[in-house]
């Protein structure tokens, strides 16, 4: 072998070397936390807290390590367990699902309308949109969050499946907890489909019956909108979230809490 050939073989291997080096020690792309939901998680239009009120999905990156995970706030105002797919935000979301991404699901507020059959059964029904005035096929909400879990898992992603969140209307000294149907079909839903619940209506609720009415109307609503929470609400609710995740069965976002 002559030095020139020589010279290009030593050349190749370094560059090989250097090759094999980048594909064995590539870093690992980071998972990336979804949320999809209503206005209770991103309100207005672009959550940029329109009118002072704010959902808890613009706050809960603050309690996570993002060096470590991804969080994406892809809730849209308005939204029902059925219109966030029709609307075409479910489509901004699931192309994207990559294996070890995590989907919080939580709707429920938009959803006592024509357009979603009550329960969690498999039964579908033509129905008018009072929006379109055109005839459609609705499905169950419990059919239509079991949908957005049976996509997520698809992609390897791990779906987790929310209770909506309590408005602050009260009754005899206690919140009143609406919508138990929707959290008992969001429980059924999930256990279907063999995923993590929580029961974050609840969370809430009890947390606002220890600090009481007053202190809860003072701290975190205005007397104008009983359903969304200003700034210091949806970060105590983004607080409840992370303590329903820290309950959640092998501790799945234990390494990515900042406590």
């Amino acid at each position: 072998m002559n030095l020139t050939n020589y010279t290009k073989l030593l050349a190749l291997s370094a560059a090989l070397v250097v090759l094999s080096s980048f594909i064995l020690f590539k870093p690992t792309q980071k998972p990336t936390l979804y949320l999809i939901g209503d206005s209770t998680v991103r309100n207005g239009t672009y959550g940029r807290g329109d009118g002072g009120l704010w959902g808890w999905g613009s706050f809960i990156q603050n309690l996570f390590d993002t060096t470590k995970i991804s969080v994406q706030n892809k809730a849209f105002g308005g939204t029902s367990s059925r219109s966030f797919r029709t609307g075409g935000f479910w489509d901004k979301v699931n192309p994207y699902i990559k294996p070890g991404d995590f989907v919080l699901i939580q709707f429920g507020h938009n959803d006592g309308n024509p357009t979603t059959l009550k329960g969690n059964g498999d039964d579908s029904a033509e129905v008018v949109n009072p929006r379109t005035q055109k005839t459609e096929m609705v499905h169950s909400f419990g059919w239509n969050i079991r949908q957005y879990i049976k996509d997520t898992k698809a992609k390897g992603g791990i779906p987790i499946v929310l209770s909506l969140v309590p408005r602050n209307i009260w009754k005899d000294g206690k919140v009143d907890r609406v919508g138990a149907d929707y959290v008992e079909w969001d429980k059924e839903a999930a256990a279907q489909e063999g995923v993590e619940f929580i029961d974050l209506n609840k969370i809430i609720a009890d947390h606002y019956d220890q600090l009481g009415q007053d202190t809860v109307m003072a701290r975190y609503f205005t007397v104008k909108d009983h359903t969304h929470t200003i700034e210091a609400g949806a970060k105590f609710n983004a607080a409840c979230v992370v303590e329903g995740l820290k309950g959640l069965q092998h501790q799945p976002f234990k390494k990515y809490l900042l406590n």
